[in-house]
């Protein structure tokens, strides 16, 4: 299993997406939370997905060595009506965390509503409350021209309070239903 830093840190945050993939990097030192920076890989102008996934693997293989993030954080899909849509990006989302294992990143997954939870205090937000909220927590201006690129942002942000919200003690955080289950065979019946 791949370790982060303990102290201070630079975590990519993903969004994937077949048309628009959201990006964002923060700095993190102690209980300091920078922008590095945050923007979108458009992928609209190519039609067959194979060059797509394949776009996605370039460009953030390209974040991470351009920006040496310690781990990556990435947005969990959705389910949604259409199930073509969600293994599309579930591939998006497959693609990009081989590009992080490339380049031996541990990566964090979040849901979107954990997101969103994590950023406004409401799971239930919309994309302009967490661009919102971003902007007065990160203290930049800017509004990106998508906000598929603040999205990417919060998922970074989100990885950064997890780890301020867990106290540092003894307190266990899991990534997902694997790793708890894998920790607590015993209380699983």
């Amino acid at each position: 299993m791949l370790k982060e830093k303990a102290t201070e840190r630079i975590i990519l945050g993903i969004d994937p997406g077949t048309s628009v993939m959201g990006f964002g990097l923060v700095k993190e030192v102690k209980t300091q939370v920078d922008l590095i920076c945050m923007g979108v890989v458009k992928l609209d102008h190519l039609d067959d997905h194979p060059d797509k996934l394949k776009h996605i693997f370039e460009k953030t293989v390209t974040l991470i060595d351009q920006y040496h993030p310690d781990c990556l954080a990435i947005e969990a899909p959705f389910y949604g009506k259409n199930i073509q849509v969600m293994l599309k990006l579930g591939r998006a989302q497959g693609v990009a965390m081989a590009a992080a294992l490339s380049r031996n990143l541990p990566i964090f997954e979040y849901s979107p509503r954990k997101i969103k939870q994590s950023i406004t205090g409401n799971g239930n937000a919309g994309k302009e409350q967490v661009a919102a909220m971003l902007k007065t927590l990160l203290k930049f201006t800017e509004s990106p021209e998508f906000l598929d690129a603040t999205d990417g942002l919060a998922v970074a942000v989100c990885h950064s309070f997890q780890k301020m919200t867990s106290g540092g003690g003894n307190k266990k955080n899991y990534t997902g239903w694997d790793a708890f289950a894998k920790d607590n065979v015993k209380r699983i019946k």
